[in-house]
């Protein structure tokens, strides 16, 4: 079997046994080299305030925290909203225009698929991906958004604006980067304006629709064992790709007809890559429930932010 180097760091981040914590400690002081240079760039870089409400939704934690569907709730509650991101995982460079209220104007691979579903799934709000957030923000002013919303923007520190930090429900390695999935120390979390645990302050509900009784497993999400508390009975074999991979049609058909899958069972963020394929898919929808004090909090940001 070959080495696969992104499983072997998850397990060291997410799941560490005994001889993975004996290398997290080991890489501890290099780690502790790089905690230290972060929390530098946040004293030294200077936040620059734009004349429109900014929320960022983002975490400490390599991987999925649920993100993008936390985006797509928060963001359906307000008219005029868009939303900015980087667009991990697209083929395309630069800022491109997602879409605009009442339209899609580029492909997933354009967009990449966390875009693209937001786009999707918010057909009222605009989307813009770029790999410079400030461009983004003043695009989306100058296309007449009364408020953005960053997608994992804790770490963009030279923009000013109301921080969401989302938090894993556990998370057994409390480390630094390469020690462990921090990105900052954890103690920076306390600078954020709302920090949300998983379980406490929102929590995922996820529905089957055109479930068969036998499925193939198809996804790139990060960290693919978060699906296993909601996969129904009937998945007979799984296909896990890296995250924001993308998916060949021929293999995902010749890998059904191998283990007698009667359909692809797919997260909403795999099923963007797949439009057009003429293979039967069963959706994992996942909706995000948020604590009414968390939607409180986030309105009177807003409140506050057009009354001065």
């Amino acid at each position: 079997m070959r080495w696969n180097p992104t499983a072997w760091v998850e397990r060291l981040w997410f799941d560490p046994g005994p001889g993975a914590r004996l290398t997290s400690y080991a890489l501890l002081p290099v780690a502790g080299l790089y905690g230290a240079g972060m929390a530098l760039r946040r004293k030294l870089v200077r936040r620059r305030s734009y004349d429109i409400p900014i929320v960022s939704v983002g975490n400490l934690v390599v991987g999925g925290t649920g993100k993008t569907p936390f985006l797509a709730a928060l963001a359906g509650r307000y008219e005029g909203a868009w939303i900015v991101s980087r667009g991990y995982g697209r083929r395309s460079r630069g800022l491109v225009t997602v879409s605009e209220p009442g339209r899609i104007l580029a492909s997933v691979e354009e967009a990449g698929d966390e875009a693209m579903l937001l786009a999707r799934k918010l057909p009222q709000a605009g989307v813009i991906v770029a790999e410079n957030r400030a461009e983004g923000i003043e695009t989306a002013r100058r296309r007449g958004a009364h408020l953005v919303f960053l997608d994992d923007g804790f770490n963009r520190v030279e923009i000013a604006k109301f921080e969401i930090l989302l938090e894993p429900a556990k998370l057994p390695n409390r480390f630094v980067m390469p020690a462990g999935p921090f990105r900052e120390f954890p103690s920076t979390a306390g600078l954020a304006d709302l920090s949300l645990k998983e379980g406490r302050d929102f929590y995922r509900e996820v529905q089957i629709e055109g479930g068969r009784e036998r499925m193939l497993l198809a996804t790139a999400i990060a960290r693919p064992e978060r699906l296993e508390p909601w996969l129904p009975e009937g998945v007979v074999e799984r296909l896990v790709l890296p995250d924001h991979g993308w998916f060949d049609e021929a293999r995902l058909r010749e890998t059904m007809e191998r283990y007698g899958a009667q359909s692809l069972l797919v997260t909403e963020k795999d099923a963007v890559k797949m439009e057009g394929f003429k293979l039967p898919l069963s959706l994992m929808r996942l909706e995000l429930c948020i604590s009414d004090a968390a939607l409180a909090a986030v309105d009177a940001y807003v409140k506050d932010a057009y009354a001065t």
